[in-house]
């Protein structure tokens, strides 16, 4: 990849809704597993950050599984409710930034790596690479540039030490598109079985009816 230097720390910063937006814009989905064997081979991997809002009160979560997986195979889980309001019109709007807390988990780590990546492409984090920076840390941004419309905001790209192309790092750390297919087909099929099945109150499992 020639992106790191000799013995450097690092920590992964993953903005996990943009991430997912930008590789689903270049048709792949990422094998986080093997997302997180490429750093750790790369490089001293010290911390990989994961960040996303979720909706406590839906019985299934889409995300969810992606969550559990991620907490249980090296990621350090960033977690927070969505919070739902009604806006000035009336409307009920859904609220699940998670800015601040990935700003401040890369603070806090600035003196115990050498070089964070950023996996985002939202422009609101330009003061904060800019902040690492000035630390003496090294900030590389990885989104990408040739998604319809692009994901990554200019300024964060300027601001970057190095910008990483999403699109020439998926082949390394894509999905296997044969095993994404199978596990949609199981979906659907368990969908279809919904009917045969109720929740359970005491433990949130499911019984045949």
């Amino acid at each position: 990849m020639n992106l790191f230097h000799p013995h450097e720390r690092i920590a992964l910063f993953i903005d996990g809704p943009n991430l997912y937006s930008a590789a689903r814009g270049l048709g792949f989905d990422i094998d986080y597993r093997k997302l997180r064997e490429l750093f750790g081979r790369e490089g001293r991997l010290v911390r990989a950050f994961y960040y996303t809002a979720l909706i406590e009160e839906q019985e299934y979560s889409p995300i969810r599984p992606l969550v559990d997986w991620l907490d249980y195979n090296g990621y350090t889980m960033v977690t927070k409710p969505i919070k739902e309001f009604t806006d000035g019109t009336g409307r009920r709007r859904m609220k699940g930034n998670m800015d601040i807390e990935l700003a401040i988990d890369m603070l806090e780590m600035a003196p115990n790596i050498d070089h964070a990546f950023l996996f985002s492409g939202d422009g609101d984090f330009r003061r904060l690479v800019e902040a690492v920076q000035r630390k003496g840390r090294r900030v590389s941004v990885v989104s990408t540039i040739r998604s319809s419309p692009p994901v990554l905001a200019d300024e964060l790209r300027r601001q970057a030490d190095v910008f990483v192309e999403l699109a020439e790092l998926g082949p390394r750390i894509m999905r296997d598109p044969s095993v994404r297919e199978a596990r949609e087909q199981a979906r659907a099929a368990e969908m279809a079985r919904g009917d045969q099945f109720q929740s359970t109150p005491d433990n949130g499992g499911f019984r045949r009816l």
